[in-house]
């Protein structure tokens, strides 16, 4: 089975009951178990983390390396502001899409700039909850489309 990591980033744990007219009503427990029934459905298990601290959601990235077969990260804030998550991405070469509930470029002009948006596989944002179930499949269809082109599965690459 394989295993992928969802990571969530500062005040998603309010999910629900912060700004629901921008975030809606959906907790962030409703959030998770929506996205591991469609992971389950899909042959793939799911490990969740929130945290509000910069350096907790870098550890658990860097930990993914050899434990985990892609990640989805809403990085919330740190998204516009954090190089080490950035660079903790990049150093562990783990699938990793990057997810938002809110459309980040109609929102104020500091959240235009995502510093991981270029070392993510994709991006999905502005579809509310949805984003997060977007986001899932859109790296289960990456793993399943390198598991089929993969050389070691016997196939070859043209």
């Amino acid at each position: 089975m394989k295993h992928i990591l969802v990571l969530h980033g500062p005040n998603l744990n309010l999910l629900g009951q912060r700004e629901p007219e921008k975030y809606g009503t959906t907790t962030l427990e409703e959030v998770n178990q929506l996205m591991a029934d469609f992971a389950q459905k899909k042959g793939y298990e799911l490990v969740v983390f929130q945290s509000n601290t910069e350096g907790a959601l870098v550890d658990q990235i860097q930990e993914a390396r050899k434990k985990f077969d892609a990640i989805v990260i809403n990085a919330a804030a740190y998204t516009h502001t954090s190089v080490a998550i950035r660079d903790a991405i990049l150093s562990v070469r783990v699938p990793t899409v990057e997810v938002h509930l809110s459309n980040i470029y109609q929102r104020e002009s500091f959240r235009h700039h995502s510093y991981l948006a270029d070392v993510s596989i994709g991006q999905v944002s502005g579809f509310g909850v949805q984003s997060y179930l977007l986001g899932l499949q859109g790296a289960i269809t990456y793993l399943e489309s390198k598991k089929s082109i993969d050389p070691s599965e016997g196939s070859s690459e043209v």
